[in-house]
C-alpha cells in the first residue's frame, strides 16, 4: 500500500513539474489577425502544451504598451513602421524579425445596402459617413488615408470620416448600420456575414501592407517565443493564413 502511495505521489510531482515548466507566452497581435491566430494558437497549444495568451488591438496601441514595459513575448504587427520603431529602440530581437503576411483594402457596405460602387471616386461625390481605423495612428486607417490621398479624394471625404479604435471597430460600425461605408482589410470583410464588398482595391493600386513579427527583447521565455515564430512560418500556419485571405510575402 505504501509502495502504491509512493508511485502515486511521484506521478503527481511529475505532472506538477511538467505544468510548472510549460511555457505561457504573451502574444501581442494586430486586431485583424484575431481569427487566424486563434485557430493556429489552438493547434499549437495542443501540440506543444505551450499556453498562448493573446492581446489583440491596434498595432499602434500594442507598440506603445511594449514601449511602456508591458510583459510581451512576441509582437505581430500590421505595420512595418511600428516594428521599425521598436527595433530602433532595441525592444525586439532583430534576428527573429520576419515579414510574413500582406493584405489588401476593400470598401464595404452593410449586407442589405443598395449602394453601388464602380469606382472609389464615388466616395468624394456622396454624403456617406465613412468608417476607418484612426487614420493618424492605426495601420489600417493609415493605409486607407494613404490610398485616398493617392487617388486625390482625401480632402473631399475627411469631414465624413468616422475614426475607430481599430479595424475590427470599423467593421462593427458598418455591420451596425451606423455608417454608410467602411474601408477595412479584405480579411476582416471575409469573416463577416453582415457586410459585403462594394469595391476591392487592387493590390497593385493600394498601399504596401506588411505584417512583421518578432520576439520582444524583454521576453523571459525567448526560446519558446522563437519556436512560436518558427511555427507561425510553417506550412501548417501558412495554410490557415491563406484560408482567412491573407497574402503571403515571399
Amino acid at each position: 500500500m505504501k509502495r502504491g502511495c509512493y508511485f502515486f505521489s511521484l506521478l503527481i510531482l511529475t505532472i506538477s513539474a511538467t505544468a510548472l515548466h510549460a511555457a505561457e507566452l504573451q502574444v501581442f497581435a494586430a486586431a485583424s489577425l484575431t481569427d487566424a491566430l486563434k485557430e493556429i494558437g489552438g493547434a499549437y497549444e495542443k501540440a506543444t502544451g505551450t499556453k498562448l495568451m493573446f492581446n489583440f488591438a491596434a498595432s499602434s496601441i500594442l507598440a506603445r504598451q511594449i514601449e511602456e514595459g508591458a510583459p510581451a513575448d512576441l509582437f505581430f504587427s500590421a505595420d512595418e513602421e511600428k516594428m521599425n520603431s521598436l527595433q530602433e529602440k532595441g525592444l525586439i530581437l532583430k534576428e527573429t524579425r520576419k515579414s510574413l503576411l500582406s493584405n489588401t483594402l476593400v470598401i464595404v457596405v452593410p449586407y442589405d445596402s443598395t449602394v453601388a460602387m464602380d469606382s472609389p471616386h464615388v466616395l468624394a461625390k456622396s454624403n456617406w459617413k465613412i468608417a476607418m481605423a484612426e487614420p493618424q495612428t492605426v495601420p489600417a486607417g493609415i493605409y486607407a488615408k494613404e490610398y485616398l490621398k493617392k487617388i486625390g479624394i482625401w480632402n473631399q471625404v475627411i469631414d465624413r470620416v468616422i475614426p475607430t479604435e481599430n479595424v475590427r471597430a470599423a467593421l462593427a460600425a458598418v455591420e451596425s448600420g451606423n455608417v454608410d461605408v467602411g474601408i477595412i482589410y479584405k480579411t476582416d470583410a471575409n469573416i463577416s456575414k453582415r457586410v459585403k464588398i462594394a469595391y476591392e482595391i487592387p493590390a497593385q493600386d493600394g498601399p504596401k501592407i506588411g505584417y512583421p513579427l518578432a520576439v520582444v527583447s524583454e521576453s523571459r521565455q525567448s526560446d519558446a517565443a522563437r519556436k512560436l515564430v518558427d511555427y507561425l512560418s510553417s506550412p501548417e500556419s501558412i495554410a490557415v493564413f491563406r484560408k482567412y485571405g491573407f497574402l503571403i510575402q515571399k
